[in-house]
């Protein structure tokens, strides 16, 4: 006779056990996170995330980890709405940013897959009320689907600020001519010859399904893509029609939380999308379970082939790519005004690590996160660098120290000032400007890297004078008399 009870306590324990496993390693990647780049043979240095958080003036952090095909754990931390004290949860949704393209060019191949669309016929074709405007490059090269989910349509227009709750969002086709509060999107190079990044290319598509389909963008893929898939917690409903719920404010580079919570975004299928990582994460399964042969999916498995795909710059139909065959990633940042989002997947591993913030200065701590993760699970996606340092003697460091002013006055400041010192056989680096501090570590008697950001600096002495050329733009500080 099977012992039905047994059973039971059979399951309970193994479920209890798979979680006490997955709670210390969920602790060992909180306590695990690393920096951009470490010193050759120093004892490797790691953070906890909510002390990185601070650091980084990111109020809330949600993450979901996806491995065999499944949610791993998903868990949030921090605050979502600092005014209501409502606290980040793996169901809390934010706005996903530049994530809404893959998750939109879903919407475009489903209408291909039905034959409405081709991805390789000229997309005015499909346009009435507005149509791309015709000049000198597009006489002989038009403007695709392909090429415009793979930004190689030679389209305007980088990306969108979004609109303040108080203002009046313009239609796709005010958006398109130029009527809101970014310029005209057009054609202003031969199409297919070049790649360059065009969220009014993803605008175009909007359209595109707009008119095809005779319904809203939003209405079209909420019930044609999110739902297909399972993502309950997302919508490209812009602007929300409630307010209320689990839903993150945005906050800026100083931590302060945007008025009016957030901004709204008319282009949504460049930036609209309101999503969770665990939703998100429903997408990377998705996707990998058509390629593993799953059928009456989003997508048929011919056309998630075609999808991961590499066009110019290792970019497919909708999502970015990298490394090939069975190591292939699909991936996408996201970035609107107060919130920085990323997800990484593989297609065949059945892994996927989604990583979404509610601040404008995101991308370090989540820089962070990845490689903690990566680390303690070994995906090799995302390692620090490895610099050899030396040491200077107090003689080579002390000729470099003393006070800087950068080569130019800053708006609101004026002259910019920064002062440099020694500290533990370092250069100590105070900006009083914004209370910020740099410790730089030697890779030569000149050249000196922050190890917390990677950012390196390379001094000159000339005739007595000292100068300062620090970071990837370049900024020049001089030293000057006390």
């Amino acid at each position: 006779m099977i012992c039905i009870s047994c059973q039971s306590q059979t399951t309970t324990k193994k479920q209890n056990t798979t979680k006490n496993q997955d709670s210390k390693e969920i602790e060992a990647i909180e306590n695990g996170l690393l920096l951009e780049t470490q010193a050759e043979g120093d004892v490797v240095q790691t953070f906890n995330i909510i002390e990185r958080m601070n650091f980084y003036k990111v109020p809330g952090v949600s993450i979901t980890v996806v491995e065999n095909g499944k949610i791993k754990w998903a868990k949030g931390y921090g605050t979502a709405n600092t005014n209501t004290n409502l606290k980040v949860d793996e169901n809390t949704i934010f706005q996903a940013g530049s994530i809404s393209k893959p998750i939109a060019a879903l919407a475009l191949l489903q209408l291909v897959e039905k034959g409405i669309l081709d991805l390789d016929v000229d997309v005015n074709t499909y346009l009435k009320d507005w149509k791309v405007p015709n000049n000198e490059f597009t006489k002989n090269e038009k403007v695709t689907l392909r090429r415009l989910l793979t930004h190689t349509a030679g389209v305007t227009v980088h990306g969108f600020p979004g609109y303040k709750q108080s203002t009046t969002i313009p239609t796709t086709t005010q958006v398109l001519n130029g009527e809101g509060n970014t310029p005209k999107i057009f054609v202003d190079t031969v199409p297919g010859t070049i790649w360059r990044y065009s969220g009014g290319g993803y605008t175009i598509a909007q359209k595109v399904v707009e008119e095809m389909t005779q319904q809203p963008f939003e209405t079209y893929v909420n019930t044609n893509v999110l739902k297909s898939i399972g993502m309950k917690n997302s919508t490209f409903e812009q602007p929300l029609a409630n307010r209320k719920g689990n839903i993150s404010a945005a906050y800026d580079y100083q931590g302060r939380i945007i008025d009016g919570l957030w901004h709204n975004y008319p282009e949504k299928a460049a930036a609209g999308l309101w999503t969770t990582p665990s939703d998100l994460a429903k997408y990377c399964i998705e996707i990998q379970e058509i390629l593993k042969g799953k059928e009456n999916a989003v997508l048929t498995k011919e056309t998630v082939v075609e999808m991961l795909k590499k066009h110019k710059n290792d970019w497919g139909l909708g999502p970015s790519l990298q490394f090939g065959k069975d190591f292939l990633i699909f991936r996408h940042g996201g970035k609107n005004a107060g919130f920085t989002n990323r997800f990484i997947s593989f297609s065949k591993r059945g892994t996927a690590v989604i990583i979404m913030t509610n601040a404008d200065n995101g991308n370090s701590l989540i820089d962070e996160i990845l490689r903690a993760i990566s680390n303690y699970y070994d995906l090799g996606i995302s390692n620090p660098r490895i610099v050899k340092a030396i040491k200077l003697s107090n003689d080579k460091l002390s000729r470099l120290t003393g006070k800087y002013k950068l080569n130019y006055q800053v708006p609101n400041i004026g002259d910019y000032f920064i002062e440099i010192s020694i500290k533990d056989d370092k250069l100590f680096v105070n900006d009083p400007n914004n209370g910020d501090t740099k410790v730089l570590t030697a890779l030569g008697d000149l050249k000196f890297i922050d190890l917390a950001i990677g950012d390196e600096g390379m001094f000159q002495i000339e005739d007595d004078k000292v100068g300062l050329v620090w970071g990837l733009n370049r900024f020049q500080f001089f030293k000057v008399d006390e």
